[in-house]
């Protein structure tokens, strides 16, 4: 075990640790297991995160070297991909080496070395020498784990405080914690080191890529080591500074609901802090003065909790939450199959849910009129009008927005007991709507017709409907059931779609080489009178050898090379030599040309015989060329058709014509016709690998397909449905005309809960009425 310092005393009443008073040697071993809980915790957590990132690297560094400007760069991601999978066990190991080892440098007090250019600044201050790549990655490093510390700077402070205790107070800071996002990354660093063989380019790639798939998940690690430390009593009374807390003048039924709140919210996870948190809270506050203006607009000075003056206190959330209950449970069944696409009956159902919950008060209190405070009222207009939004919002289809929008009732629930659904995005409920929608926004009739996605949003709802009463655990559950459905049919869902971009990868790269096929041979025999017999050849089983070549070897090779002067070679033979020397000359060609016709022939699968009987029909042909006589054929045997002799259909067509093919073929035929604009058109370029598209063909059926692939060659941008398979291939041209024709829309990508909240405050900001003249 490593060593562990002195520990502090705990207080077995209060089980707080007392840093101020020596530690028996009892505590001594139980806060030295905590260490070694927290060590191993952390281990196992990013062992899973890095094998994780290990397992995308050959992905990443494909797609890049799919996209590379040239031969070299993309040799050096095939490289760093070969290199990485050789020395995988290798940097995972030396991962958790490292990791460990700044347990043990913790647990003794040393602090972390650092890497080579985080020490070239000596004491007088000055930039000591240090090699470019060593501080372009400490560059790169040092801003990854910049952001790291700020996103999680709440969960690192309570770490860092608990830390302090088991280390015997000393201070612990983002710099020298164990597991924070500086250690780790410096153990991550430190392992790639392995990368002997690889590019600073390729190495700071899959840095990067430790920031997406280590730093940015490790939420839950701090959130699980700060659980097991408080549970073992260290200092269990910090809390997040995100908590809700309730006025303490408040009554006893609004002091019981937040009590309510605290259990249901105590064992979830914290919301972190996130930069994107910020925003949210900036948007909430213009929103709640947006409302309150709104408010005094309609009604005065007060709103429903002031009519008609009578003085009579505001319902309690406990008050109100029991009445959304009650008109919860009075919900009617949801459809068993998609419904229809009109959603006016819906749209209707949320605008009355208010009028409906003012009156459900009234007939629970006896009194004429129900009295609701400004905040809570305020909640009330704000889902109503998210879920009004959610109706109208096409990126959703209409079946799946009726569905969703029987979830008004609880979400209502959820706001009321916790407002920070709104200005927290990772909040669970908000974090389950946006996967909800971002699941049903690529479903459609055709993709789902096992129904097995609109019966599993449907679960949720129904779930949400029959269970949820105030425990928001239960947002958590579901959001854990629905994101492992989810998971589970991308990747089903990725095996069809891999079949469907090498499908369409593979007819790219062959129309790709028959067109380069056909430009070798048509440059060389254009303007030149060929017999029937050598035309055949070359546009025939020529051009499938050339065609073959280019997908074999490519164009760099040498035998593409070689393929093309025999084409060279082959035309030249049309002239007859004159003179002895060119007659020697001509005779020697013949030779070569014959062995590599030969072997071209046998490769794309010509039969021995098919070759000797076409050879012998070339032979005569060279013969008179040559003005030598022909060799008398047998009386019985008839001239040969060439079509014959080339072992094809006299109706067949060649395998290249005399017009070459060009990149533009595969257009339609009006396609360069075609009016689109340049912002359209950018749009179109702009799209994103996984941006959706709602197609409508002209039967005014819609079908929705994610981008899967857009092709180097010709630029096509291949579409797939929710189940991987093929729907569709545009070019941008042809993706513009059909945007601006209304025949295709671009789906939105951002979190419904922000578009909704932005749409809503535009909405608010609109209705304002206009300023008095002289005010």
């Amino acid at each position: 075990m490593m060593p562990i310092p002195s520990e502090p005393h705990v207080d077995p009443d209060k089980k707080v640790v007392d840093i101020a008073s020596r530690a028996s040697e009892a505590n001594h071993d139980h806060v030295g297991g905590l260490l070694v809980a927290v060590r191993e915790m952390t281990l196992k957590a990013t062992a899973n995160l890095v094998a994780e990132l290990l397992d995308n690297v050959d992905d990443t560094l494909f797609d890049l070297a799919e996209k590379a400007e040239s031969n070299a760069s993309q040799t050096e991601y095939f490289d760093g991909m070969r290199e990485t999978r050789k020395m995988r066990p290798r940097i995972e190991r030396l991962f958790g080496e490292r990791v460990t080892r700044g347990f043990a440098d913790f647990a003794a007090g040393r602090q972390p070395k650092g890497s080579d250019a985080q020490r070239a600044f000596s004491a007088s201050g000055e930039l000591s020498l240090v090699d470019d790549r060593e501080l372009e990655e400490s560059l790169a490093v040092s801003s990854m784990v910049a952001k790291a510390d700020g996103r999680l700077s709440s969960a690192l402070m309570a770490l860092n405080q608990r830390l302090s205790v088991l280390s015997g107070g000393r201070s612990t800071t983002n710099t020298n914690n164990p597991l924070g996002p500086g250690a780790l990354t410096e153990a991550f660093r430190e392992a790639l080191g392995e990368l002997t063989e690889v590019n600073i380019r390729v190495r700071l790639i899959i840095l990067k890529m430790f920031e997406r798939y280590v730093l940015k998940a490790l939420d839950t690690l701090y959130h699980d080591v700060n659980v097991r430390l408080v549970q073992a009593g260290v200092l269990p009374q910090l809390r997040h500074p995100n908590v809700v807390r309730r006025h303490a003048s408040a009554g006893p039924a609004a002091r019981a609901a937040g009590d309510a709140l605290e259990a249901a919210i105590g064992g979830a996870a914290d919301y972190l802090a996130d930069p994107a948190d910020e925003l949210h809270s900036e948007l909430m506050q213009r929103l709640t003065s947006l409302l309150a203006s709104r408010r005094q607009h309609v009604y005065g000075d007060g709103g429903l909790s002031a009519a008609g003056g009578s003085g009579l206190a505001s319902l309690t959330p406990a008050e109100l939450l029991g009445a959304l209950t009650l008109l919860q449970g009075e919900s009617r069944p949801l459809p068993a199959m998609p419904a229809a696409t009109d959603t006016t009956a819906a749209i209707d159902m949320v605008q009355r849910l208010k009028d409906e919950l003012m009156l459900q008060i009234q007939r629970l209190s006896g009194q004429a009129k129900a009295h609701v405070s400004g905040s809570d009222e305020d909640t009330i207009d704000l889902v109503g009008m998210l879920f009004e939004y959610i109706l109208q919002d096409h990126t959703i289809p209409a079946p799946m927005r009726v569905l969703l929008a029987r979830l008004q009732i609880p979400y209502l629930k959820v706001a009321i007991l916790d407002r920070r659904m709104f200005a927290h995005a990772t909040h669970p409920a908000r974090k389950l709507l946006d996967q909800l929608a971002d699941a049903a926004k690529g479903w459609s009739e055709e993709s789902d017709r096992d129904h097995r996605l609109f019966a599993k949003v449907k679960s949720v709802v129904e779930t949400l409907l029959q269970d949820f009463d105030d425990d928001i655990g239960v947002f958590e559950r579901q959001l854990a059931e629905f994101t492992q459905f989810a998971e589970q049919n991308r990747k089903r869902a990725e095996l069809a779609e891999s079949r469907a971009t090498e499908a369409a990868r593979g007819r790219e790269r062959l129309q790709d080489a028959r067109r380069r096929a056909a430009q070798e041979i048509l440059s060389r025999i254009s303007g030149r009178n060929l017999p029937t017999l050598l035309r055949g050849v070359l546009t025939r089983p020529w051009a499938n050898y050339l065609v073959l070549i280019v997908l074999r070897q490519g164009v760099e090779s040498p035998e593409f090379r070689a393929a093309v002067h025999f084409v060279d070679d082959f035309v030249a033979t049309i002239d007859p030599p004159r003179g002895d020397a060119e007659r020697t000359q001509y005779k020697n060609a013949l030779a070569s040309i014959e062995k590599h016709l030969r072997a071209g022939l046998t490769t794309v699968a010509f039969q021995e015989p098919d070759i000797d009987r076409l050879l012998a029909e070339l032979w005569k042909f060279w013969r008179q060329q040559l003005g030598e006589p022909a060799p008398a054929a047998p009386a019985e045997e008839p001239a040969l058709d060439p079509a014959a002799v080339l072992g094809v259909n006299a109706d067949a067509q060649p395998a290249i014509t005399d017009a070459a093919p060009d990149a533009d073929d595969d257009l339609d035929s009006d396609e360069m016709s075609v009016d689109v604009d340049a912002d359209t058109l950018q749009a179109v370029r702009d799209l994103k690998i996984g941006s959706w598209v709602e197609f409508v063909d002209d039967t005014g059926t819609r079908e929705r397909a994610k981008l899967s692939w857009i092709s180097p060659i010709s630029g096509k941008y291949l579409f797939v449905n929710r189940r991987g398979l093929k729907v569709a291939d545009r070019t941008a041209v042809q993706l513009a005309s059909e945007l601006l024709s209304g025949r295709a829309m671009i789906l939105e990508e951002v979190p419904l809960f922000d578009r909704a909240l932005d749409a809503i405050v535009d909405r608010l900001r609109n209705a304002q009425p206009a300023p008095q003249a002289g005010t």
